[in-house]
């Protein structure tokens, strides 16, 4: 019986050891340590502010490759132990805690190498805008915003929804999510791109299968850089905030829309019932948006750039509930068979799958 169960509880740790191992692989941490050790051999003054950046992050490669080597032997050796003493009860129950804490620091450490940039644990906004369509891609919009709050959900993460425009038969035009909790950006930032559904609309007569998409943006609270906003540029416009009822409802002019006329950006809030804290939250958000854009036009100088349109094709993810069933990440090839799970909010394979490929930039 105990056997059994540390068998099994193993078996589970298996997908987060071999993600640990690709990454670990992908990210070519081993050789980044020669270099880096090489460059301290030739450094002279060790008071220069390059050379103690230098040092520092060889220190930490050197601390995570301890930590690595450490991970997968603890594992191994555990593994070992359990075939060992497969036939003795005592020795495979005094093996429970050791399987136990292993669990814990494999699950931590995964999350730990996968979720290393700085702005990773910044809180962040996520907005989804219906694609081109009408109704059906209105309704699309609103089923992904529902997968989102069901995995904030499932992640223990606060998140209000800030901004919540209702279509015109069913759905929603576009709605913005303030999300808080450990690693809130880490985990959401590959969600942003182009989300494209096939399914038998519920809103044909004749049953005809129909494609849709949604964009979803995602960007970090915090940016990297501080962002300087002229107030001569902005057009602050004042609303009734309108939507899905309760909170998203009231009486007064409360809901601000802020357009920053250089860039075209527009943010929108109307969670608060203050037109102060609405405008404060929709600045943050303007701040965000207007570095991430920053961010992207200095890339797309970069040599290594690709220019990825937003049509049929650019997609970063398929959601196809008919004739098969089936959702897949066009840029890992990670795959779903079951739909309603990942529509529920179990995006975690997708999300990690994605991270394990990025570290290969690194």
């Amino acid at each position: 019986m105990i056997l059994d169960i540390l068998t099994e509880e193993l078996k589970q740790l298996e997908p987060d050891v071999a993600i640990i191992k690709t990454y670990w692989k992908n990210a070519d941490y081993d050789n980044r340590i020669i270099i880096l050790e090489k460059k301290g051999q030739a450094v002279s003054n060790w008071q220069d502010a390059a050379q103690i950046n230098i040092l520092k992050e060889l220190q930490a490669l050197k601390n995570q490759r301890e930590q690595y080597h450490d991970i997968i032997a603890r594992y191994e050796d555990t593994a070992g132990l359990i075939d060992l003493f497969k036939n003795d009860e005592i020795e495979l129950q005094k093996l429970t805690i050791d399987v136990k804490q292993l669990a814990k620091a494999i699950r931590n450490f995964k999350i730990q190498l996968l979720l290393h940039d700085e702005q990773d644990t910044s809180p962040c906004f996520i907005s989804i805008n219906c694609g081109a369509g009408g109704t059906e891609s209105q309704d699309w919009a609103e089923i992904l915003l529902r997968m989102y709050t069901r995995f904030c959900e499932q992640q223990n993460f606060d998140f209000s929804i800030i901004d919540y425009v209702v279509g015109e038969e069913a759905g929603i035009k576009g709605a913005t999510l303030f999300v808080k909790g450990k690693n809130a950006y880490g985990l959401l930032k590959n969600e942003h791109g182009i989300h494209r559904l096939v399914r038998i609309s519920p809103y044909d007569a004749n049953k005809r299968r129909h494609t849709s998409f949604a964009g979803v943006h995602v960007v970090p609270e915090t940016p990297k850089v501080e962002i300087a906003i002229n107030t001569e540029d902005l057009k602050i416009d004042t609303y009734r905030a309108g939507g899905a009822g309760g909170q998203h409802v009231n009486k007064t002019e409360s809901a601000i829309r802020i357009t920053h006329i250089p860039s075209g950006i527009v943010v929108q809030c109307q969670n608060e019932r203050s037109q102060i804290q609405n405008k404060e939250t929709a600045l943050k958000m303007l701040k965000a948006k207007l570095a991430q854009k920053q961010e992207e036009e200095a890339l797309a100088k970069s040599a290594s750039y690709e220019k990825k349109k937003i049509e049929w094709g650019s997609q970063i993810r398929s959601y196809v509930l008919h004739p098969y069933k089936m959702i897949k990440d066009h840029r890992t090839d990670f795959e779903s068979q079951q739909p309603d799970l990942v529509l529920d909010g179990d995006l975690m394979g997708f999300i990690e799958s994605c991270l394990v490929q990025n570290s290969s930039a690194h």
